[in-house]
């Protein structure tokens, strides 16, 4: 690429002077879909202690976590909801069936992490998803966690009850 030295070279680039490079669409390359020999994509999904291994190919939309359906596992509805968010920001709404195993935390933490691994995995499937699930956020690690308890307090900020007589 030119050097820009001064402030005409600057101006010159801005407005796609001679030796700009021209961006056009045919130059952003989509990356590669990652699918293994059983047709299916592969992602890990974290949020606050719970982790996800999450696999999806296409199917009718059944989603099994821990060998167990979604209705059962996750009883509450607004979990569930959680879990199919990918896929109604991505328009792919049962086209896919995931099989999910997850460890730690507690539900609501499961959730986070199914939906972290089913966008990522989303991802490796159809690369050409990245934009509308970056945009939502999905694709970003949740890295808030619980504050770790202090010594000489209740809990990690709260104090015992303060009596001055």
């Amino acid at each position: 690429m030119a050097e820009t030295n001064t402030l005409e070279d600057l101006k010159n680039v801005m407005e796609g002077g001679a030796d700009a490079p021209a961006a056009t669409a045919q130059d952003v390359v989509l990356r590669e879909p990652k699918i293994d020999e059983h047709g299916r994509s592969y992602a890990t999904g974290k949020r606050k202690n719970s982790i996800a291994r999450v696999w999806i190919k296409p199917g009718s939309g059944k989603i099994t976590v821990n060998g167990r359906d979604q209705e059962v596992y996750f009883a509450r509805p607004v979990l569930r909801l959680i879990i199919r968010q990918p896929f109604e920001v991505a328009e792919r709404v049962d086209q896919y069936d995931v099989i999910a195993t997850v460890k730690g935390g507690g539900l609501s933490g499961q959730a986070g992490a199914v939906k972290h691994g089913i966008s990522k995995a989303l991802n490796l499937y159809e690369p050409s998803l990245r934009a509308p699930l970056k945009a939502a956020g999905f694709l970003t690690r949740d890295s808030r966690v619980v504050e770790r308890k202090k010594y000489g307090k209740a809990k990690a900020r709260k104090s015992f009850q303060f009596s001055k007589r």
